[in-house]
């Protein structure tokens, strides 16, 4: 990624939240300050982290239309070719001198909050592919951009909360219709950019656009990279996206066809726990054992800036519930290692009763001094007076434990997580296939 940002796309991001009643005119042309007054749909910013704010802020004043889609207007005619710098953004985060910012990102151990970061990239990301697809016309209505998946999010070294931060991202890939986003957090070394920098996470998010009238699939603008690291970029993301193409259709016959005997391997330990249980293996544990639940209703307070729940917001709250859930299994305190993946598979509206359901689905000992504990949290749309319960999103993480707690307990350990049901079997099956590609 291009460290080299122009000034007008870097945000600043400071703890100060302006009100709603600040610097925007009132509609009636009176540009007295005292009635400045922002559109209502960009209240939900302020229920958010300072960073979405800041994002979303700068979202409206690019594309105020936006706010109030023209869908009468007719779409985009011709797509325009853009490159990656034009799409490119980069968000500073003023720990060193920012005390109340500091203090809103921090956690039990002087780092950033993972669960804050993950909303912050979202935004980002979704700022981004707003850039891409403007076409810069306010005759045409814009598109709708939804996130559809997130692809491995790796941290590769703590995030201190103490200094400063940066966070950069651009398009580096476009399809018809969809649009591939990488995003990268760097530690700042005294405040500065500099060669000895070095990247803490990285992240890959996928969007889709949509006709904001239709809500059919909507073409995207052209992407043409002109750097070198740009156009490897674009060819890794290319085999990606075939690659996730060709798992569409084949995947699940091979599992159904030629994967019994790994089935049948997976629920063998398993069926001891449920028939025998004085025989079970006890460095063992039944996946459903493992398991956590929350709920919540989905308030305006969550939603973005069209009025649906704010994805960041589900990536966040799902976070905390996996983090969660690897404590309660491991008895130590767990770190947080990656985001092996994320599918938005529905959206989330206002109202809506969500549960997210966790499990640890398998451990990993390859390493005996990072035991991995991947988690599987699945969000669901449940609405009691139609009966009715929908999938909207599955995550997948992966925690390890903390050296320093580790060392303080000679006696730990990690038990193996074994299937019950055919079900789990596969599911665990499929995720370690999906791992291994």
């Amino acid at each position: 990624m291009d460290s080299n940002s122009s000034p007008s796309n870097t945000i600043s991001v400071f703890s100060t939240f302006t009100s709603p009643f600040e610097n925007s005119p009132r509609s009636d042309g009176d540009t007295n300050p005292s009635q400045f007054r922002k559109p209502l749909s960009l209240w939900p910013g302020m229920y958010h982290s300072p960073v979405t704010n800041a994002l979303w802020e700068t979202r409206s004043q690019i594309f105020e239309r936006l706010l109030d889609p023209p869908v009468d207007f007719p779409p985009q005619s011709e797509l325009l070719t853009k490159t990656p710098s034009q799409s490119r953004t980069t968000i500073l985060y003023n720990f060193s001198s920012d005390y109340i910012l500091r203090e809103q990102y921090r956690d039990p151990w002087n780092e950033v909050r993972i669960g804050k970061l993950l909303e912050d990239l979202d935004a980002l990301a979704g700022t981004i592919s707003v850039k891409h697809c403007s076409d810069d016309d306010s005759m045409t209505r814009p598109l709708l951009l939804v996130t559809a998946s997130v692809d491995k999010m790796v941290l590769k070294k703590t995030i201190s909360v103490d200094i400063d931060l940066k966070i950069a991202g651009a398009v580096i890939w476009v399809g018809r219709s969809s649009i591939e986003i990488q995003l990268e957090v760097t530690q700042l070394t005294n405040g500065k950019i500099d060669a000895s920098e070095s990247i803490a996470l990285t992240a890959n998010f996928i969007f889709v656009a949509r006709d904001s009238k239709t809500g059919r699939a909507a073409p995207v603008n052209r992407l043409s990279p002109e750097t070198e690291r740009e156009k490897l970029l674009y060819a890794e993301a290319e085999a990606r996206n075939k690659l996730r193409k060709s798992k569409g259709g084949d995947g699940r016959k091979e599992i159904e066809n030629g994967e019994v005997n790994r089935l049948e391997a997976l629920l063998a330990e398993g069926r001891i726990f449920c028939d025998m249980p004085a025989l079970a293996d006890r460095d063992s544990i039944l996946l459903r054992d493992t398991r956590l639940e929350n709920s919540l209703i989905c308030q305006p307070q969550q939603r973005n800036i069209h009025g649906r729940i704010f994805g960041g917001f589900l990536m966040h709250r799902a976070f905390e519930l996996a983090f969660s859930t690897a404590y309660a299994f491991a008895g130590l305190m767990p770190y947080f290692l990656e985001v092996d993946h994320v599918d938005f598979l529905r959206p989330v509206d206002v109202g809506d009763f969500l549960r997210f359901k966790s499990c640890v689905l398998y451990t990993e000992f390859e390493n005996a001094d990072q035991p991995l504990i991947n988690v599987e949290v699945v969000a669901h749309v449940t609405r009691p007076e139609l009966r009715s319960s929908e999938v909207s999103n599955r995550f997948y993480f992966t925690f390890t434990v903390r050296p320093e707690a580790k060392a303080m307990n000679n006696g730990f350990r990690i038990r193996k997580v074994v299937p019950a049901t055919e079900e789990e079997a596969r599911r665990i099956q499929q995720r370690m296939d999906a791992e291994s590609l």
